[in-house]
Formats: C-alpha cells, sequence, structure tokens
C-alpha cells in the first residue's frame, strides 16, 4: 500500500470511529427537543441513549466470531452501512419506540466501527511506532463523545434534532466508499466451525430483560406489573445460564475463563464503574443544565468544550507516563479521584450557580476520562497471553458500554425515587407556623392580584406556583443526589487498586488483529 492510501484508510478509520463515539453523546442535548416532540417522558427519551448501549454491549464480544467467519472487509463495511442507513431512519422517526429500534439497530452497526478501526490502526503503523498508533486512536475515541454534545447542541438549536443523525450519512458514504477500495483482509482469520448461537441467545435475553426491568421498574411500580416479574426471571436465568454455559463450552461467544487473570477482572470492574460515571454525567449535566438551570442546547454543549481540550493534553502526558513505565493502576487512581471530586462539586451546586463554575467541574471529569481510558486497557490486558488479548480487551469495552446503560437506568430509577422524598420534606415545610412559606404565598398573592385576580384566584394561583417551585427544587435535589452517589461507587471501588498496585511497569498495548 502507497502512503498516500495508507493515510486515507487510516483518517477513514479513525473518522468511522469518532462518528460512532460521537453518536452516543450528541443526542444527549437533544433529549429535550425529542421529549416534546415526540411526546414521550423522559424516563422513555432515555432509551434513545440505553439503546444503542445495549446494541453495542451485544455485538462488542462477537466481533472477533464475526470477523473471523464474514471477514473484516466485509463485516466492517457491511456495518458502516448499517449505521448509516439507520441514521436516515432515526432522524424520519415519528415515534419514540420507531426511534429506540432505529437507534438499536444502529448500535449494532457502531459496534464494529470502533473495534474494527482500532485493529485498522495499530496494523498501519510497524511495531516501532505503536505508541503514535495509541495516541493518535486514543485522542480520536476521546475527542468523539466530548464534542458530541456541543456539535448536538449546536445543530438543535440552529436546525432541528434529526440533523444531528443526517450528519453522519455523507460521513457513512464516504468511508464506506474508501474502505471498498482501501480496506484489505484480516491477515489473520480462522472461521469458527461451531456458533455458539446459545450463548448469543443467553447473552441477548438477559441484558434486554435486566436493562427493561431497570428502565420500567420504579414507573410501574416494580413487582406489581405482571411483566416485570417476567423479565427478572428471564433475565436472572439467562444470565445465570449465560455464565455456566460459557465456562463449559470450548468456543464461548464471550470467554468468561479468562477472568481468572486477577489484573483483568479487576479492570473489568473499574471499566464498568467508569462507563457508568461517563455516561450518566454526560445525561445527566445537560438535563440540569437545560431543564432547570435555563440553559440553551448550545450553551449546554459548550459546558463540556473547554474540559476536552484540557483532557486532550492530559491523554497525550498520560500516554507518555505509560512509555516511561509509570504504573498504570497510579494512573487510574488519579482518574478515579478526579471523578470523584467530579461527582461531589456536582452535588454542591446550585439554582445559580454559574457556567464558569460548571465548566471547571467538567474539567476535573474530562481529565479523569483521560487518565482512565488507555490505563484501564492497558491494566486489563498487562497479564494476559497473546492469544486471550482479544477476548480480554473484548470483554473489558463490553464491560464499559455495560456500565454506562445500566448507569443511566439506575440513576433514572434513584432520581424518581428521590423525588418523591425531596417533595415530601419540602410540602412539610409548607404550613402557617412556617415565616418563610406565609410571606412567599403572600408575595405572590398580591402579584397575581395586581394583575387583576381576585384575592381567591390570586391564592390558588399562589399554590399553583408554589407547587411549580416545588416540583422544580424537588428534581434538582434529586439529581444532585444522583451525582453523589456516582461519585460513591467511585469510591467504593477505588480499593480494588491496592491489588494490582505492585505491578511497577505498563505492558505496551498490542492488539491483535482479529479484534480490538
Amino acid at each position: 500500500m502507497s502512503p498516500l492510501k495508507r493515510q486515507i484508510l487510516l483518517i477513514t478509520v479513525i473518522a468511522a470511529a469518532i462518528m460512532e463515539l460521537i453518536d452516543t453523546s450528541i443526542v444527549n442535548v437533544a433529549l429535550n427537543y425529542m421529549s416534546g416532540n415526540l411526546g414521550a417522558t423522559l424516563e422513555d427519551i432515555s432509551w434513545v441513549i440505553t439503546s444503542y448501549a445495549i446494541a453495542n454491549v451485544i455485538i462488542i464480544p462477537m466481533t472477533s466470531f464475526l470477523v473471523n467467519n464474514l471477514g473484516r472487509r466485509n463485516y466492517y463495511i457491511g456495518s458502516i452501512i448499517l449505521f448509516t442507513v439507520c441514521s436516515f431512519l432515526c432522524g424520519n422517526a415519528t415515534g419514540i419506540w420507531e426511534l429506540v429500534a432505529f437507534r438499536f439497530m444502529q448500535g449494532l452497526g457502531g459496534g464494529a466501527l470502533l473495534s474494527v478501526s482500532a485493529v485498522v490502526v495499530y496494523e498501519l503503523f510497524p511495531k516501532e511506532k505503536q505508541a503514535t498508533a495509541s495516541a493518535l486512536f486514543g485522542i480520536g475515541i476521546f475527542i468523539g463523545p466530548t464534542i458530541g454534545p456541543t456539535l448536538g447542541g449546536f445543530i438543535t438549536e440552529n436546525y432541528s434534532w434529526p440533523w444531528i443523525f443526517y450528519i453522519n450519512i455523507p460521513i457513512g458514504i464516504a468511508a464506506a466508499i474508501s474502505c471498498f477500495f482501501l480496506l484489505y483482509e484480516s491477515p489473520v482469520r480462522q472461521k469458527i466451525k461451531h456458533i455458539d448461537w446459545v450463548g448469543i441467545f443467553l447473552l441477548i435475553a438477559g441484558i434486554g430483560s435486566l436493562q427493561t426491568v431497570l428502565e420500567r421498574g420504579e414507573t410501574d411500580d416494580w413487582f406489581s406489573a405482571g411483566y416485570i416479574i417476567v423479565l427478572t426471571v428471564i433475565a436472572t436465568v439467562s444470565l445465570v445460564g449465560f455464565i455456566i454455559w460459557e465456562l463449559s463450552i470450548e468456543n464461548p461467544i464471550v470467554n468468561l475463563k479468562i477472568l481468572k487473570y486477577k489484573s483483568l477482572s479487576i479492570a473489568a470492574v473499574l471499566t464498568f464503574i467508569t462507563g457508568m460515571g461517563m455516561y450518566t454525567s454526560i445525561y445527566l449535566t445537560p438535563v440540569v443544565a437545560q431543564r432547570l438551570l435555563g440553559f440553551t442546547p448550545t450553551q449546554s454543549g459548550l459546558l463540556l468544550l473547554p474540559g476536552s481540550i484540557v483532557a486532550v493534553l492530559a491523554l497525550i502526558i498520560t500516554g507518555k507516563l505509560l512509555q516511561k513505565g509509570v504504573s498504570p493502576a497510579l494512573i487510574v487512581l488519579l482518574g478515579f479521584l478526579c471523578f470523584i471530586y467530579f461527582n461531589w462539586s456536582m452535588s454542591r451546586i446550585n439554582l445559580e450557580t454559574p457556567a464558569i463554575d460548571l465548566t471547571m467541574n467538567l474539567t476535573f471529569r474530562a481529565i479523569g476520562m483521560a487518565l482512565l481510558t488507555v490505563p484501564l486497557g492497558t491494566l486489563a490486558v498487562s497479564s494476559l497471553q497473546a492469544k486471550d488479548m482479544p477476548q480480554g480487551t473484548s470483554l473489558n469495552n463490553m464491560m464499559r458500554q455495560l456500565g454506562g446503560s445500566f448507569g443511566i437506568s439506575i440513576i433514572n430509577t434513584y432520581v424518581a425515587r428521590r423525588v418523591a422524598s425531596h417533595r415530601i420534606d419540602l410540602i412539610t415545610n409548607i404550613k402557617a407556623e412556617n415565616p418563610v412559606a406565609v410571606e412567599r404565598i403572600n408575595t405572590y398573592t398580591k402579584v397575581f392580584q395586581q394583575k387583576g385576580f381576585g384575592l381567591l384566584d390570586a391564592k390558588q394561583k399562589a399554590m399553583q406556583l408554589i407547587e411549580l417551585v416545588v416540583v422544580k427544587q424537588s428534581f434538582f435535589s434529586s439529581y444532585l443526589d444522583a451525582f453523589l452517589l456516582i461519585g460513591t461507587f467511585f469510591a467504593i471501588v477505588l480499593p480494588l487498586l491496592i491489588f494490582v498496585a505492585k505491578r511497577d511497569k505498563a505492558k505496551p498495548i498490542i492488539i491483535p488483529s482479529s479484534d480490538h
């Protein structure tokens, strides 16, 4: 391959990966508009995010199998086409569940864009320049989800929300054409004769059922709803069956036996929590900014931009530290501390908090992500044999997506519970014995009287306004509690680093060609 063709292919696969990652977060700032346009609740509209993540969770561990059996070139180009077509269908969706279905299919296509792209990037560089490949791809996978909200905010405010999907179409077409002429077949391809259909079915049934229970349980009063009971049983049986089955067969779709490696099992837990923090923060921040603080979509997206710029520098520094032999566990510790501080500081904001303070908080989040992106992957494979690295990286990436989808579901349930609790606390203070409450009601009553309402009508309007204030404050306090909960999860798993901290040197990341 000539240097020019090599550069074009490199740009193509990195652009495809960035496109996929942008779509994990670009919808977040448009949720408010989608909710109103499609007549959906915030709980329902969150499925636009989680359906995409679930599809990624399902397809990522199957990447090695699909590449080996379909051929990398066919699978990659097919995935780009599926992703592009579904982007068009998402933009044309007329109902919430139609949009969710197309987002799920888009996520199935997107799974290859990240995993196979990584492999191609590493193959395009000689061994002595693997660090350069790691830095290039690392910056790419970091830029995607961080610029997503900024781009989504600008498009939503200046055009309309369907265009956050339509912008994928020209990029997807160009990437498919480029790969058709330039992408070569994997140099290592081994067809798997026995397909683990049982494992695939159990994985889809288990994850899908559990996600639905977490998403809809609070809304439908948990086990008082028959379908929640049925799905809970299906999830339990399927996931337990999946674990037993995958440990007992020769060619499992997910090789759980490699979890015997301590570094991988600990990295998987840490990656799960990282995914939870990454996705919930990028979900909660625009919701709080737009629904409660009065920010526009563009302003909400711009909150993340300064931190993203700082984080790119932090990502480059992280790569150099790993090259010099700094323990990945130490860098992961710093990343976790940044995330803990971010969530703690976000739990202490108020309705008058200026944008600059939110931006500073989000900068710590971005730095935390930069410190965790590469070191967690390094830690995951640091003790694996070469033959186990494809499955190890697949499993670790699956845990990140799983943490993200479960995190959003858990947060929605938690917020719904806390809203009721905060509302009760606030209402109990609205009584005749509370001079502050009485003064507020009298002030509102006078305002409405000045507008021409009679005394009784003015009092009724004043109480309605008080109710709106109570609802707003209840939701705001609940979202702050959610940030604190996520920070607590980070703190709880932090001691796990003690068990891998003895590793003095970082093992270079080598991504086999059969997977990412």
